[in-house]
């Protein structure tokens, strides 16, 4: 038979790094391609805890249906935290919990863009974000992302170029695939731009309680007084990414198309571990697991940083400095082919993503490739180092 498939499906691709994960799974392979938190990261016990004592305590409660806003003691609890860590969230907001952070885009993109719409990217981006973007057949214009964020000449030019702009998308902090910061100079920037422009911006901050070193940023939704940012939150790397957990603070008519659009998505998020994401936020030590991350992170990136000065930089290979987050990019020399040295890498049991995969046009001429150190053990960040600068070395003249 000759399926045909929808308009806004026909022209998409598997993800990059979803493929990427299939050579991945080689025991014999050392992935620097994922984003997954570190082992040591889960509150196992704490988790274990919590859901013997949901069960006991309040088991129908787990088990039944809950209302599709979400878990109203964690709505509560995350309002409060939002509001007294990052003064985002005011009277004219209100939050929905959403099934991971991957749902806010759906749910914004369909509630908010039409056919043909522009949606205005980093480039690069998160490829799943862009691909959920995709699907609903947006075009998307990508803007160049800077050592301290998006280049926001370009931006306004992207903006003056295309009437029809609905949304800025940004990861402002440790950005993916980056683990670039944009500057408060630069959000300033871009909200003002927004506000000249009539668009929305979504920001994307999943990482933003990882920084463990530099100055705190403030939120470009803590900006916000004119009702136009709309602000993603996730559970994923500071609980965990199999719980599916994550929030969107929007202003209140979005808020309230959001909520329409997930009913007749996937009804409501799931109970046992929206409850458990509560229980964990306010009845054991939150900030205390928080600053722990930040040590295991800290201590991760840094052990890869050095591995590349010592290996890698020497070969002409440069990459952003960590300070937060799981991510670095790094660069090859220009001469390079970057997509045979990643597809040699691989055949040298090593496995990074390239950067074209983070691009609104996969085609375009790309240097880069994104390197995770968060999943792998120490051990095998310096055979994975190691392994890929035994595979530049035939390429670097």
């Amino acid at each position: 038979m000759e399926y045909k498939f929808s308009d806004r499906v026909q022209s998409l691709k598997p993800s990059a790094i979803r493929e990427i994960f299939k050579y991945a799974a080689d025991p014999e392979v050392v992935s620097l391609s994922a984003g997954n938190p570190s082992p040591e990261a889960f509150p196992v016990k704490e988790i274990e805890e919590i859901s013997k004592k949901l069960f006991e305590d309040n088991p129908i409660g787990v088990l039944q249906y809950g209302i599709s806003e979400g878990y109203p003691l964690l709505r509560s609890a995350l309002t409060e935290y939002m509001k007294e860590k990052h003064n985002v969230g005011t009277d004219e907001d209100d939050i929905l919990i959403t099934t991971g952070a991957q749902q806010i885009m759906d749910l914004t993109a369909k509630a908010l863009v039409n056919e043909g719409d522009v949606i205005i990217t980093e480039a690069p981006s998160f490829i799943g974000s862009l691909n959920t973007f995709r699907s609903y057949n947006a075009k998307l214009v990508g803007v160049p992302v800077e050592s301290d964020g998006m280049d926001m000449t370009a931006l306004e030019n992207a903006l003056k170029e295309n009437k029809n702009s609905k949304i800025i998308y940004t990861i402002p902090n440790f950005q993916n695939p980056s683990g670039i910061t944009m500057s408060l100079e630069k959000r300033k920037k871009m909200y003002a731009l927004a506000k000249e422009y009539g668009v929305l911006i979504l920001e994307d901050n999943p990482y933003g309680d990882l920084r463990y070193s530099g100055e705190y940023v403030p939120c470009i939704k803590s900006l916000d007084t004119e009702g136009i940012v709309i602000y993603a939150g996730s559970m994923s790397k500071v609980i965990s990414p199999g719980m599916r957990v994550a929030y969107v603070i929007a202003p209140k008519p979005v808020f309230q198309k959001l909520v329409v659009c997930k009913q007749s998505n996937d009804v409501h998020t799931n109970m046992w571990a929206q409850m458990v994401c509560y229980e964990f936020m306010t009845k054991y030590d939150f900030d205390g697991h928080l600053e722990k991350l930040r040590r295991i992170y800290s201590k991760k990136a840094q052990y890869m940083m050095d591995l590349m000065d010592e290996y890698l930089v020497p070969l002409g290979i440069t990459y952003s400095k960590i300070t937060g987050g799981l991510f670095t990019m790094c660069s090859l020399p220009k001469y390079v082919d970057m997509p045979q040295f990643c597809k040699d890498a691989v055949l040298n049991k090593v496995c990074v993503v390239p950067g074209n995969a983070f691009l609104t046009d996969e085609s375009l001429e790309c240097h880069t490739f994104r390197v995770n150190f968060s999943t792998p053990t120490d051990e095998q960040l310096e055979k994975g180092i190691k392994l890929l600068a035994e595979t530049a070395k035939k390429f670097i003249k």
